[in-house]
């Protein structure tokens, strides 16, 4: 495809072989109504069910597709990092596999890019999730990424969103730190803003996502707040951390002296718990400033060191001239 492609769509699949041939049918419904030039990333994340077969014989027919197919599953940051990494649009647009995301709402998205946005969140209103294990969990957490990240955004988890590519660029993603790309971006001056999506139960298959995710997100919200705050100055994290533990020890020893030297209180006798619970302060502290430093000198190492990816592809798919996958 030799034109400048406008839009790409990256869509991360696991497992997703019921409803990959009604995802492709309706992407392309949507884009070419758009009527710009358009590729469809699709990355298979290492599906053990016939995805893989289903996206190679997409890819054979229509031009407009590229399958990725990764070497085993990774999780969902790495395969949207694959298709971002092979996408060639001006913009790119993510969003899940399922169809819990409705592809004719990209439209939204695109209007306000071209208004000027930078980066175009998707926004869940009206969840139909379960009430304990995922909606009042994803409240909490997005509330706390908002107070963290000093974003005003309602809804970081949603994988349906739009970038400019130049946002994506600048950007390497880990762990699961995709749902944060607003929160990680936006300390550059990047435009944000919310349009309202629809969300739907899955119309088929079984979803992927358990409680155990909500633990990884709370893991993931501590990482972006160091990210945002500390990660160039990883010993002013820990530093605070080392002054507190050295100021209530040094108060705890001044304490102790004062007994001994104006009460001529035995210390051993009278402050071996207290005395004891100084010293063990004292040793904290010079632990948290010691990782500090460590930090500081595995931060130069990262920002030095050459790009690797989080990811391995085994093998990537496109209908060529000759009508042929390559």
């Amino acid at each position: 495809m030799s034109e400048k492609i406008r839009y790409s769509v990256v869509v991360p699949l696991y497992n997703e072989e019921s409803v990959v041939d009604e995802l492709h049918r309706r992407l392309t419904d949507v884009m070419v109504k758009v009527g710009a030039s358009y590729e469809l990333v699709l990355v298979n994340d290492g599906s053990a069910d016939s995805t893989l077969e289903k996206l190679k014989a997409i890819a054979a027919k229509d031009a407009n597709v590229l399958a990725v197919d990764l070497r085993r599953n990774f999780g969902q940051t790495p395969a949207l990092a694959a298709g971002f990494d092979n996408a060639s649009g001006e913009v790119i647009i993510s969003m899940d596999g399922d169809l819990q995301h409705l592809p004719e709402e990209i439209p939204s998205f695109i209007e306000k890019i071209n208004e000027g946005y930078d980066v175009v969140s998707g926004w869940r209103e009206k969840r139909v999730d379960n009430l304990v294990m995922r909606k009042i969990p994803s409240k909490a957490a997005n509330w706390i990424a908002s107070k963290v990240s000093g974003v005003d955004i309602h809804d970081f988890g949603t994988t349906f969103k739009a970038y400019r590519r130049e946002i994506i660029e600048e950007l390497n993603l880990y762990g699961e730190m995709h749902r944060f790309i607003p929160a990680l971006v936006s300390s550059s001056g990047a435009k944000i803003i919310e349009v309202p999506i629809k969300n739907i139960p899955r119309p088929a298959g079984v979803s992927n996502y358990g409680i155990s995710r909500t633990f990884r997100v709370a893991f993931d919200l501590i990482t972006l707040r160091f990210l945002l705050g500390y990660i160039t100055r990883p010993l002013h994290f820990f530093g605070k951390a080392a002054f507190y533990s050295i100021t209530i020890a040094a108060i705890i020893f001044a304490y102790v002296l004062f007994d001994k030297v104006y009460f001529n209180v035995p210390i051993l006798k009278a402050h071996a718990p207290i005395g004891a619970a100084g010293v063990i302060l004292l040793i904290i502290g010079m632990i948290f400033i010691s990782t500090g430093l460590l930090g500081e000198m595995i931060s130069r190492v990262y920002f030095e060191s050459t790009d690797r990816k989080i990811y391995t592809v085994r093998k990537i798919y496109r209908k060529n001239s000759m009508g042929e996958n390559k």
